[in-house]
């Protein structure tokens, strides 16, 4: 049986729960996450704990914000004048646009609070700062092909598609 190791395709279903364990997120009722294991497709203190394991595995795992999407950061909440978005969509609390960081990066910002012309922007994952709980059932464990180690992801199924 094939262990998780880098360079190994996985494919697993999981349920996302926050602290207060209400559902984030979930593949029941769809296809599983299917992943090069070893590259940081996922979040590190996942990966880290799948790292070993076998298809048919199932495991809860807590992952610590450090490990996951990181800590909520002060600096990374911005406030910018109403004129410096784009006229559409209207700007509201929770809306989600793109911007481009300092060094040209790109930027996933959300409404956070509108007062009169200024608008607050955070660029902070919406789930940085929480502990993650995952239970995970993994599916399947194969070998990488050279393509997708030399591309650095899954090609097909569940994969990139070039």
């Amino acid at each position: 049986m094939t262990t998780i190791a880098n360079g190994s395709v996985v494919s697993f279903d999981y349920t996302l729960r926050d602290g207060a364990g209400a559902v984030i997120d979930s593949s029941q009722g769809g296809s599983p996450m299917v992943y090069l294991h070893g590259h940081g497709n996922i979040v590190a203190g996942l990966e880290e704990a799948l790292q070993g394991k076998t298809a048919g595995s199932n495991l809860k795992v807590t992952v610590k914000p450090e490990d996951g999407y990181g800590e909520w950061r002060e600096e990374l909440v911005m406030k910018v004048a109403r004129a410096r978005l784009p006229k559409t969509p209207e700007p509201r609390v929770g809306l989600e646009l793109q911007g481009v960081g300092p060094g040209g990066e790109p930027l996933h910002l959300r409404v956070i609070a509108i007062e009169g012309d200024m608008i607050s922007l955070d660029a902070n994952h919406p789930l940085a700062g929480q502990e993650l709980h995952f239970d995970v059932s993994i599916q399947d464990v194969r070998a990488a092909s050279e393509e997708e180690l030399a591309h650095g992801h899954v090609h097909g199924h569940g994969g990139a598609h070039h």
